[in-house]
C-alpha cells in the first residue's frame, strides 16, 4: 500500500489561514507509522465562540504557540512526494493554501484525496457521511472528533479501510 498522510486542520475563526491546530498521520503498509500534532498560534488571532465551541481551544490554549511558518518548517518534508486525504479535503486543503499565503509560503501541489466524496460513492447507504458516521462504519471509535490528531487517525483508518475494500494500493486508485 502506498504511503500516505491524512491531515485535519482547525480553525480559530472563520478566515481558512486561523489554524490553531494541525494533526498528521502518516500510513505506510495499512499502519500509522508517524503522527504529528501541534497547536498553534493562528493568523488572525482572535478566535470566535462558535470555534471554540467546536473543539475546545482558546486564545489561551495558543498564545505562546509556534506560529503556522514555524509549524510547518518541521512538516513539509515528511509530507514531500505524498498524497494528502482529509475528511472534506476542500476544508483542510484551503486552510493549507491561506495559510501558505498568509505567511507568503511557496505552496507546493500536493496532491489532496477525500474520504468524505470517497465514502458517499462507496457506502451511500449511510445516513451521513460525516467523519465520525464513516469511521464507526469502518471499525473506529472516534472518541475525540474536532480534535485534530484524532480526526487525522480517523480520516488515516477510513482511507486505509476503503484501500482494503477495493483491493487498490494508491489512494488514486479509489
Amino acid at each position: 500500500m502506498e504511503r500516505f498522510a491524512a491531515i485535519d486542520f482547525e480553525t480559530a475563526n472563520n478566515q481558512r489561514s486561523s489554524i490553531c491546530s494541525v494533526g498528521i498521520a502518516i500510513v505506510e503498509d495499512n499502519k500509522v507509522i508517524d503522527s504529528i500534532y501541534s497547536l498553534v498560534r493562528p493568523t488572525p488571532n482572535f478566535y470566535t465562540r462558535w470555534t471554540t465551541a467546536v473543539h475546545g481551544i482558546t486564545m489561551q490554549d495558543t498564545f505562546d504557540a509556534p506560529d503556522f511558518e514555524e509549524v510547518w518548517a518541521g512538516i513539509a518534508a515528511k509530507l514531500q512526494d505524498i498524497p494528502l486525504v482529509a475528511h472534506n479535503s476542500p476544508f483542510d486543503e484551503g486552510c493549507l493554501k491561506a495559510a501558505h499565503l498568509a505567511y507568503d509560503l511557496a505552496y507546493p501541489k500536493y496532491q489532496f484525496y477525500c474520504t468524505c466524496r470517497l465514502s458517499r460513492r462507496m457506502y451511500p447507504f449511510l445516513v451521513n457521511h460525516q467523519l465520525q458516521t464513516v469511521a464507526a462504519h469502518c471499525g473506529y471509535d472516534l472518541t475525540y472528533h474536532h480534535h485534530a490528531m484524532a480526526d487525522a487517525y480517523a480520516c488515516a483508518h477510513i482511507a486505509a479501510t476503503m484501500m482494503r475494500e477495493k483491493g487498490v494500493e494508491r489512494l488514486c486508485d479509489l
